[in-house]
């Protein structure tokens, strides 16, 4: 599966209509110097909530995310939280996307929706970035690493986020949220899932931390300047939250973890060749920057292994919506599918590594 089929554009999916009168209308009235009327494309890539761009009759472009239409999991797709957070990090000058304007008015689009300004830049999908030079590859994960670092040393009380989430206990918290949301969209028996819900909650490591944390940085959710190996946007916040950011950090290296080709992995690849760190290194320049002394193995392999689990609980719940007939992407039944392999990569971690 290539990049291009995930990014750019394309025409709005039947499933994702809405009614773009209605958009002007509010539009004109929130936001200051629009000028109708709008063309609408809807974004390629993104499993939850469906992301459109906008361009007014100015040529001046905007980004809608909103929630998708039908019934929703308890607490997901949580627009609201989106644009919370990243208006209060707008304030602070980490790189997010500027936040315009949000509307609970149901009756405008049918579901709750935000709108932020586009950040025009660069967006990879492909971890092994095979249109830019070693060079130019190092200095890419050599910026991730240093947004992330920045984000979990964020004051996040200074910026407004004191009871944006429960400090301490994140991991425990966190397996009750993924176990609850897999069971409400539970397609089929997977006997791995079994096992991770009940060995996970029983292995939790002692030491406890609470940063801000984003919950799903990925490359293919930062946007890199045309030309520089910088960040100028941070995109889908939706499972941020105050939590542990060893979890936010391991679930960002899993990549290591993964195979290649269509995960879009490092797992097997010769990271030195590429100018690429290996999983070792990249932890070790996150312990420094932040001033970790280290991490344990068996608290680094936890981590890998919940975060495997999440992942298999997300796709586990994309599945549900393709059933469901709301899913936001074109490519959501093959990452639906998933979450049984997805769910035995995580309990074959624990097995090999824990001896779960």
């Amino acid at each position: 599966m290539s990049d291009a089929e995930f990014a750019g554009t394309m025409a709005v999916t039947a499933e994702q209509r809405f009614d773009v009168p209605a958009l002007e209308r509010y539009l004109g009235a929130h936001l200051p110097h629009f000028h109708a009327p709008l063309e609408v494309r809807q974004f390629r890539g993104g499993q939850s909530n469906p992301t459109f761009l906008l361009r007014a009759a100015d040529g001046a472009q905007y980004v809608l995310r909103k929630q998708p239409g039908g019934p929703l999991l308890p607490s997901a797709h949580a627009v609201d939280r989106e644009f919370r957070v990243i208006s209060a990090l707008s304030g602070t000058g980490f790189p997010v996307a500027p936040p315009l304007c949000f509307c609970e008015d149901r009756s405008v689009l049918g579901t709750l929706f935000y709108v932020m300004g586009y950040a025009a830049g660069r967006n990879f999908w492909d971890p092994t970035l095979p249109d830019l030079k070693p060079a130019e590859r190092a200095a890419v994960y050599d910026e991730m690493n240093r947004v992330l670092v920045r984000l979990h040393t964020l004051d996040f009380v200074r910026a407004g986020l004191t009871d944006y989430g429960k400090p301490g206990n994140y991991f425990a918290r966190q397996i009750g949220r993924w176990s609850k949301q897999y069971r409400a969209s539970e397609t089929e028996p997977i006997e791995a899932m079994e096992k991770l819900i009940t060995w996970l909650p029983q292995n939790i490591p002692a030491d406890d931390e609470t940063t801000l944390v984003h919950g799903d940085y990925r490359l293919d959710n930062m946007i890199f300047h045309a030309q520089q190996p910088r960040i100028i946007a941070v995109v889908d916040w939706e499972l941020s939250t105050l939590g542990h950011p060893l979890a936010d950090f391991s679930y960002h290296v899993m990549l290591w973890r993964v195979p290649g080709g269509e995960n879009r992995g490092l797992a097997g690849v010769d990271c030195a060749a590429l100018g690429i760190p290996t999983e070792a290194q990249y932890l070790a320049t996150y312990c420094e920057r932040t001033g970790r002394a280290g991490v344990a193995p068996a608290v680094w392999d936890f981590c890998m292994a919940y975060n495997l689990f999440r992942i298999a609980c997300i796709r586990q719940g994309i599945l549900r919506r393709v059933v469901d007939g709301t899913a936001a992407s074109l490519h959501a039944r093959e990452a639906g599918a998933k979450a049984r392999e997805t769910a035995q990569l995580a309990w074959r971690q624990v097995q090999e590594r824990l001896g779960g």
